[in-house]
């Protein structure tokens, strides 16, 4: 369970450390889209993060200080600097639950297919979006813990969530109704080839 990276803190760094890195490498893996290098990404943050946690102030948040240190890896990586606008929420495994009441096949394509949406549209959106979605709506990191993480201002943390909402939105609008356009083609070119026999 996550304890507050803003309360009080005592402990040697792997007590601080160790219960961070499923969510670091989970972020990492979103990052560079590839397992093999979210695990560097990882191993190198916590060897950077060692070396320098004689100048972390205890008291202050530590999760907040891991994330940046790992964001900053990143964007200063091979992989980081070739990023331009697409981080995929990669694997089917890391899917999260159906939480359906009736689960049918059909539930289940629909859920997919929703999901593999949601998923495109944010492959699309520019990074500095992305990261900021993945960290409020994924890691529920708060404001003030964004905001230390990815080194600006709260009132910035606010309006670059709310300008990512609206772009991811607006594509989610686009994919669907792209989508929609498409089934009905898929349907007509049915019903005309039927026609014909």
């Amino acid at each position: 369970m996550y304890v507050s990276g803003t309360e009080p803190q005592s402990g040697s760094f792997e007590e601080l450390a160790t219960p961070l890195f499923d969510q670091l490498y989970n972020f990492a893996h979103w990052l560079t889209r590839d397992r093999d290098e979210a695990e560097d990404l990882v191993q190198e943050t916590y060897a950077k993060a060692l070396k320098g946690f004689s100048s972390f102030r205890l008291g202050t948040n530590f999760r907040a200080w891991m994330y940046r240190i790992l964001r900053n890896t990143f964007l200063t990586s091979r992989t980081g600097l070739k990023a331009t606008m697409t981080v995929p929420l990669d694997a089917e495994k890391d899917e999260p639950e159906l939480a359906l009441k009736h689960v049918t096949p059909e539930t289940i394509l629909i859920e997919r297919s929703n999901w593999q949406l949601v998923r495109s549209a944010i492959d699309q959106l520019p990074v500095h979006f992305r990261e900021i979605l993945l960290l409020c709506e994924v890691e529920e990191m708060s404001y003030q813990e964004i905001a230390e993480t990815l080194s600006i201002p709260i009132g910035t943390v606010m309006s670059r969530l709310s300008r990512a909402r609206k772009t991811l939105g607006r594509r989610l609008r686009q994919e669907l109704r792209k989508e929609r356009n498409d089934g009905l083609r898929v349907l007509e070119d049915t019903t005309r080839h039927i026609s014909r026999r």
